[in-house]
């Protein structure tokens, strides 16, 4: 019997494994990524879309998959693990670059003299124990003074003098003297970022110092209108205040007092309903007609005609009077 006709058309099927191109494709085996940098195929792209990126697709795995047998394996429980080579292709940052730390004090001095900063060893070799110690900390070099057994005390020396109490007092001296001066090389860093304007919080507390001159400024009853002016103040900024011209045409002076008899009317936006009630409320405390439709205060009128003795001694005075009208009136018909 013959097959080879079927394994022709089977063979037909299946394309080679081998990858052939004019324009060799770009590998990263590293970050798993294949570039076909070849010119798209017009024809064959507005002919069959879909069947041309499949095949573009297919060539690209192809060549990846054969470049990852390609590579040395590691046995593992799972099965044979390949070892990536390290990336060639240089991915962008996914945040800017750090800014350079500005220079301390002593570096800005050192840079000006010309001097060589060398780093210090954290460990140093010790004679007397044979062996490399910390240079700082627990049982560190500098600790020798406080814990050896011998010390040499002045002529002068007090009765209580302690030797080892006053390297320890000196030790931590040093340790916040060098403190003070990180802290004073961050704050110096700091200004050093802030703009010729002060930013940040010296802007916040210079405008805190304002607000607060300002209100003390008006704060008396003249609102410092008759104050004694320091050296160097400066004049307040308010609001100035705008003044319609004294000449305007018809339909603009029409129109304000059009805009104005609505207001109070009937409670526009500028004229709200409640400020009209507190205006309404206003003028009838003060006791004048026009307010509210004529209504009198009744507590300024129970204070005048009761002579500021209040409701009280005005009822009784009243009751009072009608009693002996009462009594007269009966006397005079006997």
């Amino acid at each position: 019997m013959d097959v080879s006709d079927i394994l022709a058309s089977q063979i037909s099927k299946h394309k080679s494994i081998l990858v052939e191109k004019d324009v060799p494709l770009d590998t990263d085996v590293g970050f798993l990524t294949v570039t076909d940098p070849s010119v798209v195929d017009k024809e064959s792209y507005d002919h069959d879309r879909e069947a041309y990126l499949q095949s573009t697709a297919r060539d690209g795995i192809q060549h990846l998959l054969a470049a990852l047998f390609s590579l040395p394996t590691l046995p593992s429980p799972e099965g044979p693990l390949a070892q990536l080579p390290p990336p060639t292709t240089q991915l962008p940052r996914a945040k800017p670059l750090p800014k350079p730390k500005p220079p301390t004090k002593w570096q800005r001095f050192a840079r000006a003299k010309g001097i060589s900063s060398q780093r210090r060893d954290k460990k140093i070799w010790d004679d007397e124990r044979q062996a490399w110690v910390p240079r700082w900390g627990w049982r560190g070099k500098n600790r020798d003074e406080e814990t050896q057994w011998l010390h040499e005390v002045p002529a002068n020396a007090d009765a209580d003098h302690d030797p080892s109490k006053e390297a320890r007092v000196a030790r931590k001296e040093r340790t916040a003297k060098n403190e003070r001066q990180r802290l004073q090389n961050v704050a110096r860093a700091q200004q050093g970022r802030t703009t010729a304007t002060a930013t940040g919080t010296q802007v916040d507390r210079k405008r805190d110092i304002n607000r607060t001159l300002a209100t003390t400024r008006m704060s008396t009853a003249s609102m410092g209108k008759f104050d004694r002016v320091l050296d160097g103040e400066k004049k307040l900024r308010g609001v100035k205040r705008k003044f319609d011209p004294i000449e305007k045409s018809v339909d603009a002076e029409k129109s304000a007092n059009l805009a104005l008899i609505k207001q109070i009317g009937n409670g526009a936006p500028g004229g709200s309903s409640l400020k009209k009630v507190k205006r309404d409320g206003l003028d009838s405390e003060s006791g004048g007609n026009g307010g509210a439709g004529g209504v009198v205060n009744v507590r300024k009128a129970v204070r005048f005609a009761s002579g500021g003795q209040g409701a009280a001694a005005l009822a009784r005075k009243s009751v009072v009077g009608s009693g002996s009208d009462g009594r007269q009136k009966r006397r005079g018909k006997r």
